[in-house]
């Protein structure tokens, strides 16, 4: 039987679901979380159903997704989750590192891809990065993410709209930047960045900076 453990999570700390079929992965995960402060597991889950059913709001921060998951895959259910809840932070925590499954999660909305071997440190700031407006990948899916975008071929250009200030900062976070670094480098506030960043979102058609930096690249924005 599926054991979901829901906790009250502690003022201001970051709210992390986990959903992870492996019983010893999931619980060493929720140690991880919990015993960092600043960080709080708030669902712990072994299938993408029991997740789907259990993340409503108030939602958490983010949720960290395996995607070899028993009944429904977890690429299917980020799906879900992002259509219901566009502005969910969900980050794949993997063993697979192929091109196809790549590929699928960023386009089901992933805002981050890491594999299973990524030091705890470096989850946790993988967390907080996503919060921040990052993508957080592993050095190898970084990698074949640059090189499946270079193996794609860009169409037409379409016009999308864009205010200059609107282009400008896209183009920052195509180059790497994060909502807080391109705030400093524009001489604004996150919050700014924020803003203009959902009339973006909005032109662009996507729900999230990893969908819009994709589309960028995809489609020759900026």
């Amino acid at each position: 039987m599926l054991k979901n453990r829901t906790m009250t999570p502690q003022p201001g700390a970051i709210r992390v679901a986990i959903i992870e079929d492996q019983t010893e992965i999931r619980q060493s995960l929720g140690v991880l979380i919990d015993g960092t402060p600043g960080y709080r597991a708030t669902g712990s889950f072994g299938a993408m159903e029991a997740a789907l059913d259990a993340i409503v709001p108030p939602l958490p921060d983010v949720v960290l997704a395996d995607i070899g998951l028993p009944g429904m895959s977890g690429i299917e259910g980020i799906r879900l989750l992002k259509q219901r809840y566009p502005g969910l932070h969900v980050i794949v925590l993997t063993v697979y590192d192929d091109d196809k499954r790549i590929f699928d999660a960023i386009c089901a909305g992933a805002c981050g891809y890491l594999l299973k071997t990524t030091p705890p440190a470096r989850l946790l700031e993988g967390i907080r990065e996503v919060l921040e407006g990052g993508a957080p990948m592993s050095p190898s899916v970084a990698r074949r993410v640059i090189a499946l975008f270079q193996a794609v071929r860009p169409p037409v250009e379409a016009d999308y709209h864009l205010t200059p200030h609107e282009s400008r900062l896209l183009k920052l976070l195509v180059e790497g930047h994060n909502f807080k670094s391109a705030a400093a480098e524009i001489g604004v506030t996150t919050h700014a960045i924020s803003f203009h960043m959902r009339r973006v979102y909005e032109k662009l058609q996507v729900h999230s900076k990893t969908e819009a930096v994709a589309k960028a690249l995809r489609h020759k924005i900026v």
